[in-house]
């Protein structure tokens, strides 16, 4: 069976279109500038996508997402073969104030040892061009669509 993921965009005019990414956590991504992400994750089967989404969100950053109107962003698939799908929301979030979630991992791989790490260890705004060169490849198509979206 195919894992999904849903996620959200979180935009907002300052003055210049910005886009809120998250930066996995764990010692993994530590050093990497390049996998940036929206912030998701996995749902159940018979789980809304939005609403999935929506729990994603408060589970990484600590905030609920704003309540504004959703734009469809349509899906990836990413190299693992995981479809994401995700929706853009106008809205602020103070990335100071941020609080994600934990999860465990085994560290290092196939150690035996375990870890606990942040699922997110950090989130800022980005402009588009900034966005792009730091957001996962396989989610940069969002920003595109996000940009067409709101022409």
């Amino acid at each position: 069976m195919v894992k999904r993921s849903a996620g959200l965009l979180l935009w907002r005019r300052a003055p210049h279109l910005q886009v809120l990414l998250a930066h996995p956590g764990g010692p993994y991504f530590v050093h990497r500038d390049d996998a940036w992400t929206l912030p998701k994750g996995e749902y159940d089967v018979g789980e809304p996508p939005y609403e999935a989404a929506r729990r994603e969100f408060l589970e990484e950053l600590g905030s609920l997402p704003p309540d504004s109107e959703p734009l469809a962003l349509g899906e990836v698939v990413l190299r693992s073969g995981k479809l994401v799908v995700a929706w853009a929301l106008e809205g602020d979030l103070d990335v100071t104030a941020m609080v994600s979630n934990t999860c465990t991992i085994s560290w290092p791989p196939r150690s035996g040892r375990t870890l606990e790490i942040p699922e997110v260890d950090r989130a800022e705004w980005f402009g588009l061009t900034s966005a792009a060169e730091r957001l996962a490849p396989a989610q940069r198509p969002f920003l595109e669509r996000l940009v067409i979206a709101l022409q």
